[in-house]
């Protein structure tokens, strides 16, 4: 196919255009696929589960979050102070709930000189009794439910 000087530019966009041998109506399906994986990512963004992976089975959790998960239902004593905080869910990677709702709470990271990035999120109005909980092991940027 050889493109001339003068069609270089016309129909920009266009379902019509072709580049490199490609035929026309490339550009529309391309547009079709980039629409509807917005549209899915927007959808799971307000469903609140852009970042829920799969759940996870407690005795597949690390030893060190089936020990924070106890701590949680025992009501603590936790190990470090922001322990029991509330988890504001900025990311809406979790259902929208209303503040207050979720506290975190800090799954020890052996070798880490801080907290890590490995937390449990639990939701509920009664802390020791949750609705239900959620591992992170990248601080926030997903999360797996965890399932008995």
């Amino acid at each position: 196919m050889e493109i001339k000087r003068k069609d270089v530019g016309k129909n920009v966009g266009a379902s019509r255009r072709s580049v490199a041998g490609v035929g026309p109506g490339i550009g529309r399906f391309a547009g079709f696929i980039c629409s509807f994986a917005l549209a899915a990512a927007i959808g799971a963004v307000q469903a609140g589960q852009a970042g829920l992976g799969d759940p996870i089975a407690w005795s597949r959790l690390p030893l060190e979050a089936q020990r924070t998960e106890q701590l949680i239902l025992a009501g603590g004593p936790f190990p470090y102070s922001k322990d029991g905080g509330v988890f504001s869910n900025r990311e809406r990677h979790l259902e929208r709930r209303p503040r207050g709702y979720y506290h975190e709470y800090t799954v020890p990271s052996p070798g880490a000189s801080d907290r890590g990035a490995r937390r449990i999120v639990c939701g509920g109005d009664r802390p020791t009794e949750p609705d239900a909980c959620f591992y992170t092991e990248d601080h926030y940027n997903s999360f797996h439910r965890i399932v008995k």
